[in-house]
């Protein structure tokens, strides 16, 4: 009874994790349909992450915890590195599908993971991202790319800051994650909201387009980090990377239902070399932490 218990605890977890990247690419799908004609990538990047710290701040209550002032330093930098990935990556999706904008971008957290590592094996993970980047990135146009280079520009760009959000991130890890999340997304506001008022004015003042922003807020974000929150009390870190790997297979799928996105053979098998990138290091991680917990048995014994 134990075990059928366990299983159905894990099934379910999974089930978490791939409800949190359906529904991240069901908010920023309706955030690219609906929004971007009334305000733009930047207007809709400030009544995303608003409305997002909004509805975190009254879910988590940071204002219960204490916070020194190291913390909140390195908070407000984790936030900024958050606001600056989420303006970046909605300016790609200007121009750039869905699926291949989410497919750039993870080369971001990808690289940090390699970077951290030292096992050969990694080298074959980055052959695979290269391969898969190489794929999609208009080099001089001699691999055939479409891909608008200002678009792919601001995909490496939010890369980049996601990688420096992980690297943040990890200072303030020691903090509940209800804490460090929802006073994060208040620094990630307090970066993209007045680009957002510059852009858009009052047209953010909208009926619809609060309204509408206040549901690609709860889809895309409230609802995903709340799930995964859940996921990661119960899965490893590596299997809970392995299932985020989805990601951007879910978006592409969820960009050709919900905006006709369609791509080439090219493009979804350079999402498959990225995904499989990142699930090689995810498990390559795994068995790098089991490898050192068995050594350090064998010290101890």
């Amino acid at each position: 009874m134990s075990s059928m218990l366990h299983l159905y605890q894990r099934f379910v977890t999974y089930l978490a994790v791939l409800g949190a990247v359906t529904a991240l690419g069901i908010g920023t799908s309706w955030a690219k349909h609906y929004l971007f004609p009334l305000v733009g990538a930047q207007g809709t990047t400030a009544v995303r992450v608003g409305f997002s710290a909004l509805l975190l701040l009254l879910l988590w209550r940071p204002w219960r915890w204490q916070l020194s002032r190291t913390d909140l330093r390195a908070v407000m930098l984790y936030g900024a590195m958050l606001g600056a990935t989420n303006l970046t990556f909605y300016m790609s999706l200007r121009t750039l599908p869905f699926g291949l904008a989410v497919a750039i971008e993870f080369s971001g957290p990808l690289l940090m993971a390699v970077l951290s590592s030292r096992r050969a094996i990694d080298f074959v993970w980055v052959a695979l991202a290269v391969v898969g980047l190489g794929v999609l990135l208009p080099l001089g146009g001699m691999n055939g790319s479409t891909l608008d280079p200002t678009g792919v520009a601001y995909a490496l760009a939010a890369a980049t800051f996601w990688a420096l959000y992980i690297v943040f991130g990890k200072r303030v890890g020691h903090l509940h994650a209800g804490h460090s999340v929802s006073l994060g997304l208040v620094a990630a506001a307090v970066v993209v909201v007045p680009v957002g008022v510059v852009h858009a004015g009052t047209a953010l003042l909208s009926p619809y387009v609060l309204l509408v922003g206040v549901g690609v807020a709860a889809v895309s974000s409230a609802i995903p980090i709340s799930l995964e929150m859940m996921a990661l009390k119960r899965l490893p870190k590596e299997a809970f990377g392995i299932m985020i790997s989805m990601e951007p297979a879910v978006a592409a799928l969820l960009a050709l239902v919900l905006l006709g996105e369609v791509l080439s053979f090219n493009q979804w098998l350079a999402i498959g070399l990225i995904m499989s990138a990142s699930m090689g290091t995810a498990m390559t991680a795994k068995r790098q932490v089991q490898g050192k917990a068995a050594a350090q048995e064998a010290v101890v014994a």
